[in-house]
């Protein structure tokens, strides 16, 4: 949920919804200024925001204006004229980029298919996704071995020979998370700049039913909708020996209290501009620094992929924040 527009402040309530000649509109209160708000991008339309980008949603999984049109009526108990539908798919588009890409993906997979889901028993439940079409149509954004290793390692999360009990505690022999840990690294400073990930967020986060939804909700919005985003939940893991490997090769780095494998799951993976970016949510990015946790995705990914680490890039964001960096800055010395 959005904090108040007002104030700033996320000590805020749902308070009844506005009606409209074609829909209703949430209205929300907040707790500290007692101040009453709508999402102010949508405040002029007629439906409701959920409505709106849940058409765009289903419309960018391969389904025709029609059929979202269907859908829309089936799920929200109300009749929106194709047109009225497709005006919004065009007032989006520069947000909601996959439209750009949605006829060459359409030709590919069936709306059903297009998107790859696995539930992941991980201590607890993760749903690692893939955006089959998308993953294909951006293979030519990288060299073909390259690709090739990342699709690789993506088909073997599928698989039944991917290691997922080193995920699951098991008394003394437990993991650790890459969240947990305390990383030492090399100063480097990241580049706070504003991207496109932080407007999806905010689309994302108005379909996000409770805080606890925010995650999944801001991963799914893009996975549909933008035309970068291949994967979300992605596990990794990080070996004695990886590191080991990466010490010999000049990296600095020091791990303190910690047992390995080192694991995690990536929230968002994304190919573009040539390289590999790995994308970490969270709620109050400008009050986190999340370089150490995504440092060592980046490690444990190159490790599972054999792919050089100069070719990842990190950041983490919110609706409002994004903060950039290369790995490769926090751990190697010889630049």
């Amino acid at each position: 949920m959005e904090p108040c527009p007002y104030c700033g402040s996320e000590f805020i309530v749902k308070y009844g919804k506005r009606k409209t000649q074609k829909g209703s509109i949430q209205v929300y209160k907040c707790k500290s200024c007692n101040k009453y708000f709508s999402h102010e991008k949508f405040k002029h339309k007629r439906y409701d925001p959920k409505i709106i980008l849940n058409a765009i949603s289903i419309y960018n999984l391969g389904y025709t204006v029609e059929q979202t049109r269907k859908e829309i009526a089936k799920k929200f108990h109300i009749k929106v004229p194709e047109s009225t539908i497709y005006s919004w798919i065009k007032e989006y588009s520069e947000i909601c980029t996959f439209t750009k890409i949605r006829k060459k993906a359409k030709k590919m997979f069936e709306p059903v298919e297009i998107i790859l889901s696995m539930k992941l028993n991980h201590k607890q439940i993760y749903n690692f996704q893939l955006h089959r079409a998308k993953l294909e149509l951006k293979s030519k954004e990288l060299p073909e071995e390259r690709f090739k290793s990342l699709k690789n390692y993506l088909e073997f999360v599928q698989s039944d020979k991917f290691p997922h009990n080193i995920f699951v505690n098991n008394g003394e022999n437990s993991e650790s998370r890459a969240s947990q840990i305390k990383v030492n690294l090399l100063e480097i400073t990241e580049v706070e700049k504003q991207n496109l990930a932080n407007k999806l967020a905010d689309f994302g986060l108005i379909l996000a039913k409770s805080n606890k939804d925010r995650h999944s909700a801001v991963q799914n919005f893009m996975l549909i909708n933008d035309s970068v985003t291949i994967a979300t939940e992605v596990p990794v893991y990080l070996t004695k020996r990886d590191i080991i490997y990466f010490k010999k090769k000049g990296f600095v780095f020091e791990l303190e209290n910690y047992k390995t494998p080192i694991t995690g799951h990536i929230d968002i993976l994304q190919i573009r501009n040539g390289l590999i970016y790995i994308l970490d949510y969270k709620p109050e990015a400008k009050k986190v620094n999340a370089v150490s946790q995504l440092t060592i995705y980046a490690l444990a990914l190159a490790s599972r992929t054999k792919i050089a680490v100069k070719y990842f890039k990190c950041a983490w964001f919110d609706d409002k924040n994004y903060f950039e960096f290369f790995p490769l800055h926090a751990v190697y010395p010889k630049l």
